[in-house]
């Protein structure tokens, strides 16, 4: 698997510095916080097309650390 970095970035002129996924303005708490709540993968991979599962799995690995 790739190391998250490839997936997630944080810089001050995007969201306030809040982790980011690459090229997107989809923070990765949020796509945590819908992990939590119950949702699905494949629904979130549908409800935010510019996302991959490896970007949901970085996220994944990066709120275990």
């Amino acid at each position: 698997m790739n190391p998250w970095r490839d997936h997630i970035e944080s810089k001050p002129d995007i969201l306030y510095g809040k982790p980011v996924f690459k090229n997107t303005p989809i923070p990765v708490d949020l796509i945590l916080e819908k992990l939590s709540l119950g949702e699905d993968v494949a629904d979130l991979l549908d409800a935010y097309p510019t996302l991959s599962k490896a970007d949901i799995l970085a996220a994944i690995e990066t709120g275990s650390e």
